[in-house]
């Protein structure tokens, strides 16, 4: 008598096939299944990885300020030290520090860079471990794959110049201005008059009033620069109302706003998801092509029939929407089945739907 097969118990773990309806796809190598422990160690070695190279940028940026620091207090040293000192010391390390604050602005986009993917993973990944109903936002792989493929800055070198320069040269080049400032009134002695000022301020044969006005256009550029800029909030490490209950004039676009589920989303977080395309398949093998990338991928696939021009012969044309990291696979996959296939990717505006951008519920009422 064939022994009867006891039905399973309601928490034991099932099996990943791909070809279970409801069941998401396992990631594979070499015959090898990734297992959700394996998910979860990888994870967090990417995020002690990420942790340390940021740290590292950090390291530089704190330098590129030291040296800023250690040149103005030098400079004002030396040109307070000898009584007949020249001014064109503080003048010349203004430039320095100018070229500090560029190549500290550049170092703090690489930092922001790393910090972003940091942020991404504690807000979704280990946040979500925590608060019901314990699973990330709906983008969150999707925007950290896409900068792990594709790096890009974060933020742009206005917002980094801009910010650096509000949060530590600000007070550098206020600092070398009333040094400059003050020695042009008090050296060798105290000037009478505005007049002795604009003399002693002369620079070779360029006029005292030119000078000051090449400096305090510079200055006054710089902190343009920091006013236009401080509004800028793409950067990771801002430290500011971090959710979306921000006024109603500091909101993003509708069509930029950042997509819920469940709740509200950290104010920073990137805008919309992987770079969305559409695929255009002329194949000979619609149905096999097809069938593919259902089970594959998991992505939906219109077929529409169409006709060579060249040769008139009649043919299939799918269409397929994908994301920008699942191009190659798909690729592959073609390939594999149809050498002769005509593969045409097109860039999406935007495409919303199951497996892409969900619908906003409330602005369906």
């Amino acid at each position: 008598m064939p022994k009867k097969e006891s039905p399973p118990l309601e928490n034991e773990p099932k099996t990943n096939d791909n070809h279970e309806e409801n069941k998401e796809p396992v990631w594979t190598y070499r015959g090898y299944r990734i297992q959700p422990a394996e998910f979860n160690t990888a994870m967090v070695h990417l995020y002690r990885g990420e942790v340390t190279r940021a740290n590292a940028w950090r390291q530089r940026l704190d330098a590129t300020t030291n040296w800023a620091v250690i040149t103005t207090g030098a400079t004002i040293s030396v040109a307070f030290s000898q009584t007949r000192g020249h001014h064109s010391v503080i003048l010349l390390n203004i430039l320095l520090v100018t070229l500090f604050l560029f190549i500290e602005a550049r170092r703090y986009r690489y930092y922001e860079l790393w910090s972003s993917r940091i942020r991404l993973m504690e807000t979704d990944f280990f946040a979500g471990m925590l608060v019901p109903p314990f699973r990330p936002a709906w983008d969150w792989a999707e925007n950290l794959a896409d900068n792990l493929l594709q790096p890009d800055y974060p933020i742009s070198m206005w917002e980094a110049l801009g910010r650096r320069f509000r949060r530590n040269y600000l007070w550098i080049y206020i600092i070398l201005t009333i040094s400059w400032m003050t020695k042009l009134w008090l050296h060798p002695v105290k000037a009478a008059s505005w007049r002795y000022i604009l003399n002693r301020a002369t620079l070779g044969g360029v006029p005292g009033a030119v000078v000051m006005g090449i400096v305090g256009s510079l200055l006054g550029l710089l902190l343009l620069l920091g006013l236009a800029t401080i509004r800028l909030h793409d950067a990771s490490g801002e430290v500011l109302p971090q959710f979306s209950d921000l006024p109603e004039e500091e909101c993003d676009p509708p069509e930029r706003e950042t997509p819920r589920l469940g709740g509200i989303l950290p104010w920073f977080r990137p805008k919309g998801s992987r770079q969305q395309l559409l695929i255009y398949i002329v194949t000979s093998h619609p149905e096999a092509v097809s069938d593919a990338i259902l089970a594959n991928m998991h992505r939906g696939v219109t077929g529409i029939e169409a006709t060579g021009m060249y040769t008139g012969e009649n043919r299939s044309l799918l269409m397929c929407a994908i994301t920008h990291t699942e191009t190659s696979y798909l690729k592959s996959l073609v390939h594999e089945i149809d050498p002769e296939a005509f593969v045409i990717v097109s860039p999406a505006k935007g495409v919303v739907g199951k497996g892409f951008e969900p619908f906003d519920e409330e602005k369906k009422g």
